[in-house]
């Protein structure tokens, strides 16, 4: 019976299928000789006297360089294959701190190589001393640095550009904040006037705004208002908010008609999936004739009451209670009050980026809250407008970046006589 199956006819896989020659494949690689390794390996390997002179050097370090091997063993020194700066570094600082520390590793250089082109490279040096503990070679291994300088440069051109566009975007974000707000405020006849902005990160816009501007038959209107979030979308709600309170304000400016105009635009606008909404304070003020001073209508949209500090140097929140947000409900509820203000009255309105600024590094829970600012207040008056904006921007640069929203002030004073 004749054997038809691999084992009873004794015939052998093909050789492709024998892990054997796998192994004597490798087996050959492990057995390559010292010399070999040296020459081929896949760095640089110079051995150099003590005066630097060449006294062997490896197949691969003299192919990077275009060098044969006569022209360097013995006539050259280590220096003499570097480039004019690095010939410098190595004479003044590489050699010296080889010879004190027998040892130094990773040093960036550049090699010069036959056609002119230049190799960077990474140094590791050792000095290899005799029985009597005077050196007699030193070794030194040269890594190739290319693909490493190559990235290192990519790097630095791609941080560049980030560089370079960041920048561009404040630039932006400075224009387009200094468009939301009145370059100057307007001078009110018997008044005293004064506002700042406090700018919480220069990477974003903030939705803060703040206006004083006449009307007709010598009235003046002012608001002061916060649009929830910010960057780009707050910023168009900013516009449209400013853009809507002065036309409803020459319209009407009665303040609560004022804010539900606004409300009514806001709603209309933004009712969809990204609703967008803003905490408002809008005032009519009117010359007294009769008894000097001012008379003021303001009107709140869940605003931040408002601070009146008197001559007498009584201070308290001029509060409009109830007031809604502005945009949320189709028609929210406009708060209203009038105050009479006399000389050396002011009146201080503000966003809740003050308020709600933290007191303390790293703390969530440490708000500086509306009693605090009350009690600051109370430190202040009586008062300007002016030396008011500037007691508030002192104590919000003690805040620093404690201050995590944008804060808008806006004051408005009667002079003494």
């Amino acid at each position: 019976m004749s054997g038809t199956g691999n084992g009873a006819s004794g015939e052998h896989p093909p050789p492709e299928a024998q892990p054997g020659d796998d192994r004597a494949a490798l087996s050959a690689l492990l057995e390559d000789s010292v010399e070999d390794l040296y020459e081929h390996a896949p760095c640089g390997f110079v051995s150099t006297t003590p005066d630097g002179t060449i006294a062997k050097i490896n197949t691969t370090l003299l192919d990077w360089l275009g060098h044969s091997r006569g022209d360097l063993v013995g006539r050259r020194t280590f220096s003499d294959l570097l480039t004019v700066g690095g010939r410098i570094y190595h004479e003044t600082h590489f050699g010296p701190l080889l010879r004190m520390q027998g040892e130094i590793s990773g040093i960036a250089l550049e090699l010069q190589a036959t056609d002119g082109s230049r190799l960077p490279v990474l140094v590791t040096s050792t000095v290899k001393t005799g029985s009597d503990g005077q050196p007699m070679l030193i070794h030194t291994t040269v890594f190739d640095a290319r693909d490493r300088r190559a990235y290192e440069t990519e790097l630095l051109r791609a941080r560049q550009e980030a560089e370079d566009e960041r920048e561009e975007l404040l630039r932006l974000n400075a224009t387009l904040q200094q468009t939301l707000l009145p370059p100057a405020l307007v001078s009110v006849p018997g008044l005293d006037v004064a506002a700042h902005y406090h700018i919480a990160s220069p990477d974003k816009v903030g939705g803060d705004f703040y206006d004083l501007f006449p009307l007709a038959a010598g009235t003046w209107g002012l608001f002061l208002g916060d649009v929830c979030g910010k960057g780009a979308a707050a910023a168009a709600v900013t516009s449209l908010a400013r853009y809507t309170l002065r036309a409803a304000a020459v319209y009407d400016p009665d303040p609560a008609a004022v804010l539900s105009n606004l409300n009514t635009v806001l709603n209309h606008e933004y009712n969809g999936d990204d609703p967008r909404f803003c905490t408002v304070v809008f005032g009519l003020l009117t010359p007294d004739t009769d008894h000097g001073g001012f008379r003021i209508t303001l009107a709140g949209g869940g605003h931040p009451p408002a601070l009146l500090l008197r001559a007498d140097g009584s201070v308290g929140h001029l509060d409009t209670p109830g007031g809604q947000l502005i945009g949320v409900l189709p028609d929210a509820y406009i708060a209203t009050t009038t105050v009479h203000l006399e000389a050396g009255d002011t009146l201080l309105l503000h966003t809740d980026g003050l308020t709600e600024a933290h007191t303390a590094a790293n703390s969530d829970d440490d708000r500086y809250g509306d009693e605090a600012l009350l009690d600051f207040a109370r430190t202040l008056a009586p008062t300007t407008a002016t030396d008011a904006v500037a007691a508030i921007r002192e104590l919000l640069d003690t805040f620093g970046t404690g201050v995590d929203d944008d804060t808008a002030v806006l004051a408005i004073s009667v002079p003494r006589p």
